[in-house]
């Protein structure tokens, strides 16, 4: 299937400073600097587009907030240092119940029964994030896609790790 039919994501997120969030109807957050992931989905005509617009919000391009990543994103600590892709395959919710629960109940999850769609690194609560956090994290992610994927039989789904700037 083409990147235009999309698939699911784990944003990969560098969270290099402490930051509030006032993110919709989840109110305020705070969230210690450190290796956050947030998984989504991206299908439909759009495909992977969505985390083009992710990637812009994190910039500081784009200033309209519709999910509640967007929030995150948006706080100028914040940066995609890679993106984890399911493609040709809608395994949102199999990929976030396969990572620990995040920090923040209902994240990204207002859809869904999920706990949350954001989790955290291991060393999320150090006021920095280091590349191993990131490393681990984005192997965590990867290996829950894998076994998200495989669980679906479907044999043209990838997975597939970019960098935060590509795509």
């Amino acid at each position: 299937m083409s990147d235009a039919g999309g698939g699911s994501y784990t944003l990969v997120v560098d969270l290099e400073a402490d930051a509030t969030l006032s993110a919709g109807a989840l109110g305020e957050c705070d969230l210690p600097a450190g290796a956050y992931a947030y998984t989504g989905s991206a299908l439909g005509a759009g495909g992977f587009s969505r985390v083009d617009r992710h990637r812009r919000t994190a910039r500081g391009d784009h200033d309209v907030r519709h999910w509640h990543v967007d929030y995150l994103l948006g706080h100028p600590a914040a940066r995609v240092d890679r993106v984890v892709r399911s493609v040709g395959v809608d395994v949102e919710c199999a990929v976030a119940e396969r990572l620990p629960a995040g920090p923040i109940a209902g994240f990204g999850a207002s859809d869904c029964g999920c706990p949350s769609h954001l989790t955290a690194g291991d060393r999320y609560e150090t006021a920095e994030c280091d590349d191993d956090a990131l490393d681990a994290l984005a192997g965590r992610a990867l290996a829950a896609h894998e076994a998200a994927v495989a669980a679906t039989d479907d044999t043209d789904a990838t997975v597939e790790v970019v960098a935060g700037s590509e795509m």
